[in-house]
């Protein structure tokens, strides 16, 4: 699978101008539609949404004056469109907007987690950033919206294993692993390999959106911890070079990883109905546990109808409702799905840390040792 790139025009909502039935989703105009509707917001007033995956702070940057709390018309998040989808957890991206290839990569992710530290201390009443699935719980028992930092790219560590440890100190918790020299189309190097190890002991999980196979197969296999697909649909459904191919998902089920999948019309379609085939999709081939939501707001993407900003979700679970998805199943895809990775992969930091300890401490591996020519 190819690089993604993450330009960030502006934010539109598909169907707007495309032949599109004049009702995609005609869920609140009926009766069974409205029940459905209601039936959604309670499911997820218990189960809130743990979003995959946000361009929201490299948005802010182009705004001289912002209030989220208040609400912001010029991006697709704010607090009070958080809490009327019930949105209860995200993640905030730290990729970069020029592309993994950018001569600033290190710098411009710290500058990232800057700006995101700067929003999230800016809004102390509708964010709070956390770490752990236990922090997450507790800035929903106090209000919050629960904020993790990550996917940044791997291209940011500039080949170190320190740079990675640093990362993860400021709260990174999420690591897209695509579009380096030890991590490409012809798979993981060895130095690569010494990556998801340290990632492991540190609890940072990895993200195989936009992957190539060979990379995204490897870290599979390899990892201790579940992985992510922050932003893949079914490939088998859209031909999108993001989505995942069934041998993908069904390994990735059986590993226990996460496939979110993304609400944009470029990669599951421009309805809800669309979005709702996807999730059924890979609930089939992978299994209950192995999906989730990633919104992908504020990433220049765009929607499908209905889907337009984070307010949507109860339209998509009421969609889900009407299929035959059960509360338990609407409660792991909500919510549930992420907080068992992130506590799994905190589980495997600690086993992985004190055998670490016992041996040699943090990794001082380095790419040249490692990669170099025989």
């Amino acid at each position: 699978m190819a690089d993604l790139q993450d330009d960030i025009p502006a934010t539109t909502e598909a169907g707007e101008d495309e032949d599109l039935p004049d009702d995609p989703f005609p869920g609140d105009r009926d009766h069974e539609g409205r029940a459905c509707l209601e039936r959604a917001h309670a499911v997820l007033a218990a189960h809130p949404v743990a979003d995959g995956y946000s361009g929201l702070p490299w948005a802010l940057r182009h705004l001289t004056w912002y209030d989220l709390e208040l609400g912001e018309a010029a991006v697709d998040t704010d607090v009070p469109r958080l809490r009327e989808g019930h949105v209860g957890a995200l993640f905030w991206s730290l990729h970069l907007p020029e592309g993994p290839g950018g001569d600033r990569a290190t710098a411009a992710t710290l500058e990232q987690v800057d700006q995101a530290r700067s929003v999230i201390e800016a809004h102390p009443e509708g964010l709070r950033l956390v770490r752990t699935a236990g922090q997450i719980i507790d800035a929903r028992n106090r209000g919050r919206v629960a904020v993790l930092l990550g996917p940044a790219h791997a291209t940011a560590l500039d080949d170190s294993l320190g740079v990675l440890r640093i990362l993860h100190a400021l709260g990174l918790r999420v690591l897209t692993l695509a579009g380096t020299a030890w991590a490409g189309e012809q798979g993981l190097s060895r130095f690569g390999e010494e990556v998801v190890r340290e990632m492991n002991r540190l609890g940072v999980l990895a993200d195989v959106s936009g992957a190539f196979a060979a990379t995204a197969e490897r870290v599979v296999a390899l990892s201790k911890s579940p992985v992510l697909c922050t932003r893949s649909a079914a490939h088998g459904l859209r031909p999108h070079p993001a989505n995942l191919p069934d041998e993908l998902l069904a390994a990735l089920g059986a590993a226990r990883g996460l496939c979110m999948v993304p609400l944009t019309a470029e990669q599951t379609g421009p309805t809800v109905h669309d979005v709702a085939d996807h999730l059924d999709h890979v609930r089939e081939v992978a299994g209950r546990e192995c999906v989730g939501l990633s919104g992908t707001y504020d990433s220049g993407a765009a929607h499908p109808r209905d889907l337009a900003d984070a307010s949507g979700y109860p339209y998509l679970i009421a969609e889900l409702l009407r299929r035959g998805w059960s509360e338990p199943e609407l409660a792991l895809l909500a919510w549930g799905n992420v907080q068992r990775v992130l506590r799994s992969a905190d589980f495997t930091a600690r086993a992985a840390q004190q055998r670490r300890e016992r041996a040699a401490g943090a990794s001082t591996a380095r790419i040249t040792e490692l990669d170099a020519a025989p």
